[in-house]
């Protein structure tokens, strides 16, 4: 039987969303190394879409060097690889080229950064828009001619939580940009793709549909986070994670890895972690439990796998840059302290490792109705939560 993958999101300790400027190839392997030792499968990191192409129709040299040493890093440890492209999105702030930007189009929710600082303005219709679908495909064609043959390479991701950088005027043009790119990057490195989607695509109506942007997906991923899901019932509900990866499922009918869940630690001087802000947190011991108890109900529901946002806790020397200097939670997510020592939840992934975890075939009938669901937004995610807690009883 097919293996349930574990696996860790990734940026380096010392350098985060900058590590592509400020790139040590060291950090990578030490890193790499240590994943690897825990006993987890894969890693997923992030290529920032501005080093990577600074200019429309430029994809630079330099940080292609980087993408091998990764590569080259990630192949050594005996571990698979899962780049995520157009990033995009990334801890509460868009990571923007300049060329990408529409005057028109204020930034939003989100903060826009360049790396020459913030812009008031955001992204353009990159699902629809001509140029910018060019530029798309050149990165796509690119990046994966690079890295065709390696051995480590899983699966490319598409974006992280790209709804977050704009939302499609309709849910054809998210489909046709997902059929376009998804094409590109299988033909051109013989692997296949999939598509970070995120729990507030099922909030409200976003213009997508996982039946249609998935459609060319080797598998479907989802993201979600207690702390961040107003349905929750309290920080540390182990069934919204399980949960959301039903709806997946049901949605888009193919199988579904969990690739992000986690939620933020709590700072030394927070006494009461459910009434920390921005978010509630956990206490590293709560983290332990809280990944245990869902690994083991994606684990035994049908889940290919699942993985831990993030691999480290953050350098507070970038406490001035964003996303930290506005997001402070931010730097506490990690199952290793920004000193390195490992956290009580690094050693449960261990330890869930070396069980002998398969992916369980999915006997349970649709769960839920895409149609359905979304014209009963915005309350169908808390109906429908309510109807699980009762199904899975």
């Amino acid at each position: 039987m097919e293996r349930f993958r574990l696996g860790v999101n990734y940026w380096p300790a010392r350098s985060a969303m900058y590590a592509w400027e400020r790139f040590e190839a060291a950090d990578w392997r030490t890193d790499m190394q240590r994943i690897a030792a825990l006993g987890l499968d894969v890693v997923r990191f992030f290529l920032r879409w501005e080093s990577f192409q600074p200019e429309i129709d430029r994809i630079d040299e330099a940080a292609l060097a980087h993408f091998d040493a990764v590569m080259d890093a990630i192949d050594e440890a005996g571990l698979k690889a899962m780049p995520t492209l157009f990033c995009g999105h990334m801890s509460g702030v868009n990571w923007l080229p300049p060329w990408s930007l529409d005057p028109q189009t204020p930034h939003g929710r989100f903060r826009s950064m360049t790396l020459a600082g913030e812009s008031p303005y955001g992204i353009g219709d990159f699902y629809a828009d001509p140029k910018l679908l060019e530029a798309q495909k050149l990165f796509a064609r690119t990046i994966a001619q690079r890295a065709r043959g390696r051995r480590s390479l899983w699966c490319w991701d598409l974006g992280n939580e790209f709804s977050n950088l704009r939302e499609p005027r309709a849910p054809e043009d998210a489909a046709r940009w997902s059929a376009t790119l998804s094409a590109i990057l299988s033909e051109h490195s013989g692997v296949g793709v999939t598509g970070g989607i995120h729990g507030e695509d099922f909030e409200r109506d976003r213009h997508i549909r996982p039946s249609s942007i998935s459609l060319p997906w080797r598998f479907a991923t989802m993201h979600g986070y207690s702390v961040y899901s107003a349905f929750a019932r309290d920080r540390l509900d182990a069934e919204v994670v399980p949960y959301l990866c039903e709806l997946a499922r049901s949605f888009t009918e193919k199988p579904v890895l969990f690739s992000e869940f986690g939620n933020p630690a709590c700072a030394p001087n927070e006494a009461h972690p459910e009434l920390a802000k921005p978010f509630a947190c956990l206490t590293e011991r709560e983290m332990a439990d809280y990944c245990i108890a869902v690994v083991d109900r994606l684990q035994s529901r049908g889940a290919l796998g699942a993985m831990w946002w993030c691999w480290s806790d953050y350098d507070e020397a970038l406490a001035a840059l964003p996303p930290f200097d506005l997001a402070t939670h931010e730097f506490r997510f990690g199952m290793v302290r920004a000193n390195g020592t490992l956290k009580p939840v690094a050693h449960a992934l261990a330890a869930l490792a070396t069980r002998e975890m398969s992916v369980l075939p999915q006997a349970r009938p649709i769960f839920a109705d895409e149609t359905e669901y979304y014209a009963a937004m915005p309350g169908a995610i808390t109906a429908n939560y309510e109807r699980y807690l009762v199904d899975v009883r």
